[in-house]
Parts: C-alpha cells; structure tokens; sequence
C-alpha cells in the first residue's frame, strides 16, 4: 500500500528522475565500452565496485581494476573487430537510494568471414555475428546524489538455471 507521501508530486517526480538517470547510466554502458573509455567506467562504479562475469570469465574488484578490463589489449583488438554491445530495456527496481537493474546485453562484431551483401541504400556490409548474450543485475547505490554502480554480475544465457534464476529473483523482487 502506498503512502500519502509516495503519491505526491515531488515524491512521483523523484522516481522518474532516477529512472532516468538510471536508464542513462545503463545506456552509457555500450558507448564506453565500444570505445575503451575507462575514465567513464572508472567514474560509475563505486571505489569497491565488484564486476562479476559468472563462473567462465574473470571479474574485478574496485572501480580502477573494473575500468582496466576496458584497457586491455585484448579488449583493444575487439573494438578495432568491429566490437558493438547491445542494450535491452532495463527494468528497474528503486529502493530509496539503492536500486537493482535487470538488463539483457548482445555482443555483436563485425562477421569477418562473412559474404558480402548488398543492402539498398545502405551499400555492402559482410554482415554481424551475436558473439554472446547476457542477463546483467546491476545493484546500484546513490552517492552524492549521482548513481554509481556497486556490482553487477552477468550470466550468459546458455539454458543454464543461473541466469534464470538471477531473471526470476528481479521479477520476485520487484513484484512479489
């Protein structure tokens, strides 16, 4: 049941001012990494933000070591590759000054092997390959006014039930 307070304009208002925020922080999320621009990661993530990429991939800890992985020389070629993230919608659940952001991500890149073809009036591509998607939880937290980002797993969606499960315990969250 929702407070008189929650009902007010000002209180309406503030919700969807973070959401917005929070859809920008999201959506900043491909341009920084398509570009290796670590400044702006290092700048969204707490100081002891964790990245965790599930049991196949390495994380970090701390926002310097999180920013590094954009760094890479590795991460370098894939952005030279034609490297592109694709952001879904994220849902969002505010809870005061933290919230948990559910989001589904695509990594794309340019398919080298590919056959030209020909697209009117858009010229010759060899076409795209979608290299991995994942689910994202990102768990935010306000500071200073300004969302920062305090961890965010991601799971690849391989039919396993761990990615399913981080999907159903946003909904349960949010919903139930």
């Amino acid at each position: 049941m929702n407070s008189p307070d929650q009902n007010s304009l000002e209180s309406r208002l503030r919700t969807v001012e973070d959401k917005l925020a929070i859809y920008e922080l999201i959506a900043s999320h491909p341009p920084s990494a398509d570009t290796g621009h670590s400044n702006y990661t290092l700048s969204v993530y707490t100081q002891d933000g964790i990245f965790d990429r599930g049991p196949a991939l390495d994380g970090a800890k701390g926002a310097r070591d999180i920013a590094a992985f954009i760094e890479r020389p590795e991460h370098g070629q894939a952005i030279a590759g034609g490297l592109a993230h694709f952001a879904g919608l994220p849902l969002i659940d505010l809870r005061g000054d933290r919230a948990v952001v559910t989001s589904y991500l695509q990594i794309v890149h340019l398919d080298h092997d590919g056959q030209p073809k020909a697209l009117p009036n858009h010229g010759m591509s060899m076409g795209y390959r979608i290299h991995r998607a994942v689910v994202n939880r990102w768990e935010l937290e306000r500071h200073d006014g300004r969302w920062k980002i305090a961890k965010r797993t991601l799971l690849p969606v391989d039919g396993s039930q761990a990615h399913r499960e981080l999907l159903r315990r946003s909904l349960d969250e949010l919903y139930f």
